[in-house]
């Protein structure tokens, strides 16, 4: 068979390509060649075209050579070959030396950029936010930072994260926006470093937060960082206050003691099992939540009233038109919903919700006040509930857990997963952590479990279930497993959400659905009915470690709120407390409220229940403002089960 033939330029497309690997004096020689070839050719035409030109050969080849060496800057003397030679070999030393310093310079330039560009320059500012580690927190984390700081001059904002620091600042410019004031800083480098914390000036900062990172061994990560700033802040006075978070709750005793005594350390999954368990019993809580906690609506705030000295809290309750009275801090400690005859100690300070620190200001509500429309009938008692748990992942334990301490005789919890994600031994060990073992996985409380193997993105699984005949529906996303797309739990949720608003649509009946996810941008594509809720796993944390950032003395007040056994944000049918399609006053709602030792602080309209963005949450209204109670409508307090 014959040798097909190589084409000539292919030949000679290989021959130069092979030159060019030999290296730099390679690339030199083709480079002196190119320019002679263009050059000499050149300054011939302009001789022998210059009427000027010499006669003879010789002196025309001179004015060649003279005006080549012009061009490339290689002398052009002419005269005897030595003369011409060392003009060659002083204006190579020339084009040497002038080459080098360029390289010389532009490689320090080089240098510094690249340094810039991976965030290895120290932070020279003062009073600024340090946040350390990165993880879908980050972005709601450095958002409220940005809203908090919104009425300040000269904020900065700066993350430390082992990562590159363009793919950060670009992540954080799409997902945060605007920055409006404030600067935003990031700097690259592991946060577990001693060396490498003093890039963010930690000693200067006005707070330090420390993320968990989206790792299976995040918490060991977070106090390996505590301690990590610990040793590039020693001898440093003061300190600033330290806000960091973990998963487990095993790893908070040791988070504590690393972060110090100022240090605040919050237990994520526990927090976030608790407002699933809530939302699940009252769809919505979680739109509540968001309100309270972010920046661009009404906070809690501490603020000291003299004039309500000796006062019964009852009372102080309807002193405010445009602020909420939640509480009592009586030294250190916070007394959330007290009872109505508590008095007013000369060294409280009041627990209030309101849009600023300035804005509260005494104006009694207690005329405003209409007992006709308070409802007198006992709120109707909860009854046995049955609950559906689709999904298993690290937190349903904790769901379990919660379920077990509000359960009321005679309910359920079915779960379903597939045999990969939950044994027979895990539901178990989830039974016997909440006090079910004792009698047979039937506890005192009546609470039983049971286990069902399917995949819960298949529409046969769901099928085979009685969804409807549940009182409510969680759905857990899957714990990301390393190699992973990070967004694959949410993909599989969004799946198994799908087929439940199929089976909603075929039915015509609405399901109440509680799903968790891990990125609130996928709130918007979740396909669920009006009466769901969406949890996002990290966002509620990184809008306390925000709130806390601005005011740790609201650690406690936080840390009360979402407790298992205190008084905490609870939904409430407006006809516990108003008779129905009666037109009345907030502040009616409040003194109803109290009766029942509560306190009312928001409602939410049923009529804008799907309205974007509050869904029909409105927190702190005007206790003067009048309007119309429905039957759906619901009653935001601070209460207790």
């Amino acid at each position: 068979m014959a040798q097909r033939r190589t084409p000539f330029g292919d030949r000679a497309r290989y021959w130069f390509d092979s030159t060019l690997a030999r290296g730099a004096a390679a690339l030199v020689g083709w480079m002196a060649l190119l320019s002679l070839a263009v050059v000499v050719p050149a300054s011939a035409v302009m001789v022998w075209t210059d009427p000027d030109a010499p006669p003879s050969l010789a002196e025309r080849l001179a004015e060649v050579w003279r005006l080549t060496g012009e061009t490339l800057r290689l002398g052009g003397a002419t005269g005897t070959p030595l003369r011409a030679m060392l003009s060659v070999l002083l204006a190579l030393v020339t084009l040497l030396y002038v080459s080098t310093l360029v390289g010389l310079i532009t490689t320090a330039l080089t240098e510094r950029l690249t340094s810039l560009r991976r965030g290895r320059s120290t932070v020279l500012e003062q009073g600024h936010a340090v946040v350390l580690g990165w993880s879908e927190q980050v972005f709601t984390v450095v958002s409220e930072l940005v809203a908090a700081n919104v009425n300040q001059r000269g904020a900065a904002v700066v993350v430390l994260a082992d990562r590159d620091k363009t793919v950060m600042e670009e992540s954080l410019g799409t997902k945060v926006g605007s920055c409006g004031g404030t600067r935003l800083i990031c700097r690259s480098g592991p946060t577990t470093d001693p060396a490498v914390l003093p890039l963010t000036s930690p000693a200067t900062a006005g707070v330090v937060l420390v993320l968990p990172p989206d790792e299976p061994h995040a918490d060991a990560e977070v106090v390996k960082t505590l301690l990590a700033l610990r040793a590039a802040l020693a001898g440093a006075k003061p300190r600033p206050p330290v806000v960091a978070a973990v998963r487990d709750d095993r790893y908070r005793l040791a988070a504590c003691l690393a972060a110090g005594p100022d240090g605040v350390v919050l237990e994520s999954d526990t927090v976030t099992a608790r407002l699933i368990v809530q939302a699940a019993r009252r769809p919505g809580i979680s739109l509540v939540h968001r309100e309270l906690l972010d920046f661009a609506g009404d906070e809690f705030y501490l603020i000291s009233e003299p004039a309500l000295t000796g006062r019964p809290f009852g009372e102080v309750l309807l002193s405010y038109s445009t602020t909420s009275v939640v509480g009592l801090m009586r030294g250190g400690t916070p007394l959330l919903n007290p009872p109505p005859t508590t008095p007013v100690a000369p060294d409280d300070l009041l627990v209030v919700i309101t849009g600023d620190d300035d804005t509260a200001r005494l104006d009694d509500c207690a005329e405003s006040v209409e007992k006709a429309a308070v409802a007198s009938r006992p709120p109707t008692p909860a009854p046995a509930e049955r609950i559906l748990l689709l999904g298993w992942n690290r937190r349903a334990p904790l769901v379990v857990d919660q379920l077990h301490r509000r359960a009321r005789p005679g309910s359920a919890v079915d779960v379903v997963a597939e045999p990969g994600e939950a044994t027979i031994r895990e539901i178990s060990e989830a039974e016997a952590d909440s006090g079910n073992g004792e009698n047979g996985g039937n506890g005192g409380n009546g609470l039983s479990l049971a286990l069902h193997h399917g995949d819960i993105t298949r529409p046969e699984t769901l099928r085979r279930l009685d969804v409807h005949s549940y009182d409510s529906v969680i759905v857990l996303g899957r714990d990301p497993a390393p190699g992973q797309p990070p967004d694959d739990p949410d993909n599989r949720t969004l799946v198994t959400l799908l087929l439940l608003r199929q089976l909603e649509e075929a039915t015509g009946r609405e399901l109440p659905v509680v799903t968790e996810l891990i990125d609130d941008r996928n709130r918007a594509l979740a396909p669920i009915g009006p009466g769901a809720d969406v949890i996002i796993s990290g966002k509620l944390i990184g809008l306390l470690m925000s709130q806390i950032s601005q005011n740790r003395h609201l650690a406690a007040v936080f840390e009360e709120l979402f407790s298992a056994e205190g008084a905490g944000v609870r939904l409430r049918p407006a006809t516990d407390y108003l008779l129905p399609g009666s037109t009345t006053s907030f502040a009616t709602v409040v003194a109803a409220a109290r009766r029942r030792g509560e306190c009312a602080i928001g409602y939410r309209d049923h009529a804008d229940a799907s309205t974007r963005p509050h869904y029909g949450v409105r927190i702190n209204p005007p206790k003067r403002e009048r309007r119309r109670w429905t039957a759906e409508d619901e009653v935001v307090v601070i209460g207790t089960d």
